[in-house]
């Protein structure tokens, strides 16, 4: 049986930012890649943890850039974006986007997508928005699209999500009973 320790800080500013790591990254997420293309026409592109469904009528997503990011300029600019939600075997992909500055895109292979944004091959699907509002997230912010265009991939090769859980990567792996499991891609990942 799992025992939680509560943690209750005397003030806001006891909750310090190790705990909330700690705490957050218990949550398994997947993982995903906003791309856009920039006025110019040069693509842009950042990792994200934090995307998600607001509302299917009207149809709207959101993610949360950090406010330091030097991507997050570049896809307000372009007004439109496509979310990129990668499969299992996109680890590679996932760093590289995650990194900053420097081309993201070298040796990547995507395609336009109808709003122009970049669409990342390999990935589970894909969600094109134009950008409708952005709020204050803290040291974040959240952006909300409204969902133009949608598509997934072909199930017949369908490896899964990638999974971001306690700062490795893993994957859902199914089990001859066909129920799924969660396998840490952390053995992979340093190979």
């Amino acid at each position: 049986m799992t025992t939680l320790t509560p943690r209750i800080p005397s003030s806001s500013a006891a909750l310090d930012d190790a705990g909330l790591r700690e705490v957050m990254s218990s949550f398994c997420t997947g993982v995903a890649v906003v791309t856009a293309a920039q006025p110019d026409g040069r693509p842009a592109g950042m990792a994200v943890q934090s995307f998600s469904s607001v509302s299917l009528d009207p149809p709207l997503v959101c993610f949360c850039p950090a406010r330091t990011s030097s991507t997050w300029p570049k896809i307000r600019a372009a007004g439109r974006f496509a979310v990129n939600v990668l499969s299992a075997g996109q680890q590679r992909l996932c760093r590289q986007f995650a990194v900053t500055g420097g081309d993201k895109f070298t040796g990547v292979d995507w395609r336009p997508g109808l709003n122009g944004a970049p669409l990342l091959d390999g990935a589970l699907a894909t969600v094109e928005c134009e950008l409708a509002d952005t709020f204050p997230g803290g040291d974040h912010v959240i952006a909300l699209g409204r969902v133009t265009a949608l598509a997934t991939a072909d199930r017949t090769g369908d490896t899964g999500p990638l999974l971001y859980f306690r700062r490795t990567y893993g994957r859902l792996r199914s089990s001859s009973s066909r129920s799924a499991s969660i396998a840490s891609a952390r053995s992979r990942s340093e190979a």
